[in-house]
C-alpha cells in the first residue's frame, strides 16, 4: 500500500516537474527570440572627400540602415548624388545627406562652396599680410585698411581702421582645403567669403589702401567694432592747443641791406 502511494507521489512529481520545465522553456524562448529589424540601403563615401568634390561611382558605397531610425536628408541610391559637389569635407564612412551637396547642376570646386547671396573676392597678399602664411582655408580673419582721405599718402588724416570683421577665408592660393598638419602657406593671393557690399568695400580699400588682415580664433563670432587710429595721435604730431586767453604770436626776420650796411629787423604777427 505503502509502496503504491510512494509510485504515485513519484509519478506526479514528474509530471509536475515536465509541465514546470515546459513552462519555462516557453517563456524563455519568447523572451530571447529577437525579431529581425527591417533595413534600407544608405548612401556612404567610401574615402575622405574634401569640399568641392563632384561625386563619382568610386567615390561612394552603400550600406545597411534600420528603417525605424531614418536621418533627414539621406539618400538611399548612390545615381542621386553622383554628379553633385560637395559644400563641406565629408569623412570615410560618414552619410551623404542632401545639407552637404549643391544644388544640381550647382557646379564644382569654389564655385560650389559660395552660399547664395554671398562673393568670393580674392586680394593680393604679402607674407606680412598672410599672417606669416597662417590664413588657410576655413580660418576667419579681420580685415584692416591704412590710407589717407586723400587716397595713399601720408599727412595727418592717415589713418588705420578695421572694415571687414569675422570674414571666412575660402582659398590660400588655389587650395580650398588646409594642409592636415595645419603647416603656413605662402601664397600670392587669399580668397574671401563676403556679402555683396563688404566685396565692394574690399575693393575700393584694396586700391586706394594698404590691406592687412588679422587672424582671429574661429570660436570667437564677436564683432568689436574699433576706433580707427590716426597717425597724428599716434605719433603726437597734431597741433598744439592754445591755452584759453593767450594768443601765439608769429615772428619775422627781415634782413635789409643798404650799401656796405646790414640791418636787421625782427616784427612780430598779428
Amino acid at each position: 500500500m505503502n509502496q503504491n502511494r510512494m509510485l504515485i507521489l513519484v509519478g506526479v512529481a514528474v509530471l509536475v516537474g515536465l509541465f514546470a520545465s515546459n513552462f519555462v522553456y516557453r517563456q524563455f524562448k519568447q523572451v530571447t527570440t529577437i525579431k529581425p529589424v527591417e533595413t534600407t540601403e544608405i548612401v556612404m563615401a567610401a574615402l575622405p572627400l574634401p569640399l568641392g568634390t563632384r561625386l563619382e561611382d568610386r567615390h561612394l558605397r552603400t550600406v545597411n540602415w534600420p528603417s525605424n531610425s531614418p536621418i533627414p536628408g539621406m539618400f538611399n541610391k548612390k545615381e542621386d548624388c553622383i554628379g553633385r559637389a560637395l559644400i563641406t569635407s565629408i569623412l570615410e564612412n560618414q552619410p551623404i545627406l542632401e545639407g552637404n551637396l549643391v544644388p544640381e547642376e550647382g557646379g564644382a570646386g569654389l564655385q560650389a562652396t559660395i552660399p547664395a547671396g554671398m562673393r568670393a573676392i580674392s586680394v593680393k597678399v604679402n607674407d606680412v599680410v598672410a599672417v606669416a602664411g597662417f590664413v588657410l582655408p576655413g580660418t576667419m580673419v579681420d580685415v584692416l585698411a591704412t590710407g589717407s582721405p586723400g587716397g595713399r599718402g601720408g599727412g595727418a588724416t592717415m589713418n588705420t581702421r578695421v572694415i571687414l570683421e569675422n570674414v571666412r577665408v575660402l582659398a590660400a592660393g588655389q587650395k580650398i582645403e588646409q594642409d592636415e598638419e595645419g603647416k603656413p602657406q605662402k601664397v600670392p593671393v587669399i580668397t574671401l567669403l563676403v556679402t555683396p557690399d563688404q566685396a565692394n568695400q574690399l575693393t575700393m580699400a584694396s586700391t586706394q589702401a594698404r590691406i592687412q588682415l588679422s587672424l582671429r580664433n574661429i570660436l570667437d563670432a564677436e564683432t568689436k567694432k574699433p576706433k580707427p587710429v590716426y597717425q597724428s595721435n599716434l605719433f603726437g604730431g597734431g597741433r598744439a592747443r592754445r591755452r584759453p586767453g593767450r594768443q601765439s604770436k608769429s615772428t619775422f626776420v627781415v634782413e635789409v641791406i643798404r650799401g656796405d650796411k646790414r640791418e636787421t629787423n625782427t616784427f612780430q604777427g598779428l
